[in-house]
């Protein structure tokens, strides 16, 4: 058995055909969906996605508005201009690139966002909305696992989902998307004893802890589903995720792979919700 490869870029390709659309029509409407991206620092990574975040934006259509500050900002000048942008209406959705330098506490930037502008679906009150089954912007990574579970036609109903990770970004909210579809579901962490026992009772393994192929077909039940959210780079330079997929590939059913899976579908994610914001406040 050779797993079924879940792509992304393609799937991603496909949604944002769509929303461009989406867009599209919004302009013809008067209203021009606009993502304002905010830059802390200099750190090389997060200059790179926000690049990727500004090319996939004048992709589909939204105006990107990019603010760049140095690392030694002081909180209170930061909050100030998410403020500004909370009433900006040319501003629809609202990003910090995390993480951010010691001295600023994230908590603090994520609850000044706007609810309605909270396109990364961060903000307490959309936590708590999606939490409940509510109407909420949804974490974009995800979000972006769920679609991609759902449009390979894996029906989730019934099936054992196993979390390797619990973080606030991509582990909890993970879980609790995959439990509204009725799935059972079991979280797994650093402190889970003899991790494999648990993982090869999953029919859908979802391994977002960053440490590269951490995961073997040790770990994998034949036939299911795994899905790789780590980026990891090696010391030769190549990327690689939390799962070995050249081993895994023969065990399991359905693969993303490690770059091209979960990363393409995030960005895509964050374009769908501030297509909707937009949608959502020229309703107002």
């Amino acid at each position: 058995m050779t797993a079924q490869i879940i792509s992304g870029t393609e799937m991603a390709r496909t949604i944002r055909t769509a929303l461009a659309d989406e867009a599209a029509q919004l302009k013809a409407d008067g209203v021009e969906p606009g993502l304002a991206v905010i830059l802390v620092g200099d750190d090389p990574a997060s200059h790179s996605y926000v690049k990727g975040k500004q090319k996939a934006c004048a992709e589909v259509g939204i105006r990107s508005f990019l603010y760049t500050f140095p690392a030694a900002i002081d909180e209170e000048t930061l909050l100030a201009k998410i403020r500004e942008l909370n009433v900006d209406p040319a501003v629809h959705g609202i990003l910090v690139q995390l993480p951010l330098p010691d001295h600023i506490c994230e908590w603090s930037v994520i609850e000044t966002i706007a609810p309605e502008k909270d396109v990364d679906g961060f903000h307490p009150i959309n936590v708590g909305k999606m939490m409940i089954g509510q109407r909420a912007f949804l974490p974009c990574t995800p979000h972006g696992i769920l679609v991609m579970v759902q449009s390979a036609g894996i029906d989730i109903a019934g099936k054992h989902v196993v979390v390797v990770g619990r973080s606030n970004i991509v582990g909890k909210p993970v879980g609790q998307l995959f439990l509204r579809e009725h799935a059972t579901v079991t979280y797994t962490h650093s402190k889970t004893p003899d991790l494999a026992a648990i993982t090869r009772q999953a029919d859908i393994l979802i391994v977002a802890v960053g440490k590269a192929r951490l995961i073997g077909p040790e770990h994998i039940k034949p036939g299911a589903v795994v899905i790789d959210v780590g980026v990891n780079r090696l010391e030769n330079g190549k990327l690689c995720g939390d799962v070995d997929f050249d081993a895994v590939k023969e065990v399991a059913g359905y693969m993303t792979p490690v770059p091209g899976g979960v990363g393409p579908m995030t960005i895509t994610m964050l374009l769908h919700n501030t297509i909707e914001a937009a949608r959502q406040l020229a309703a107002k």
